[in-house]
């Protein structure tokens, strides 16, 4: 019988990584120990199972945006997709152990991570949702092939220091936001024209200007 079973059982940042990005140690298993699986492609889909946790005041303030006023959540606050990831599953019988690698965007203009970044603490419940072909041995050693089931799933706490964690390693003390170029060359040329040596004095003149102009 082939029927695999999934586990998250920890996760951590990936070492040496030139992107943000995090690894889940994955337990697979097998019903039937004795069938060997020569390999599994296999997909994820992970969801943010934003229901399943509480918040601050203050975060609920940074989620504003992606929400609403907390009057609405009721209403307004669903699991929504986090991203897709795909690996290869080496050769196995019984049960293994795989890493899962997932980038971690830092682009804000991405809901997940507006979401990620209006967290304190805690921890983020994920829903792992897999599918995928697995390439197995048959009863006469000929090479067979099965699909996962859409039913196969697990679920994760994934510690939301965990997250920081890998933005930092790769954006230390940074956040990145995308201009159209339109938008970027006015505010280039603004640079120049107040002679402004970096992107930071220029973005922190424009904010002293527009305050002292609100307090005018």
């Amino acid at each position: 019988m082939l029927d695999l079973n999934f586990e998250i059982i920890s996760a951590e940042v990936a070492a040496y990584s030139v992107l943000p990005m995090l690894i889940f140690k994955m337990r697979i298993a097998n019903e039937s120990e004795e069938v060997q699986i020569h390999n599994v492609n296999l997909k994820c889909q992970i969801m943010l199972s934003v229901t399943k946790r509480r918040y601050t005041a203050e975060e609920k303030a940074r989620s504003q945006e992606l929400f609403g006023t907390p009057e609405r959540w009721g209403e307004t606050l669903r699991a929504f997709l986090w991203t897709h990831v795909t690996t290869v599953v080496p050769r196995f019988s019984g049960s293994t152990v795989v890493d899962l690698p997932v980038p971690c965007s830092y682009d804000f203009e991405v809901v997940s991570t507006k979401y990620f970044n209006a967290l304190e603490d805690g921890e983020i419940p994920l829903s792992f949702l897999f599918s995928g072909t697995i390439f197995y041995e048959g009863a006469a050693g000929n090479l067979q092939i099965a699909q996962i089931s859409w039913s196969k799933e697990a679920t994760y706490r994934l510690p939301v220091a965990l997250w920081k964690a890998a933005i930092e390693s790769s954006f230390p003390n940074s956040a990145w936001i995308r201009l159209p170029k339109d938008v970027f060359d006015q505010l280039y040329q603004y640079k120049i024209a107040h002679g402004l040596p970096t992107w930071e004095a220029a973005f922190d003149h424009l904010l002293r200007a527009s305050s002292e102009e609100v307090q005018s």
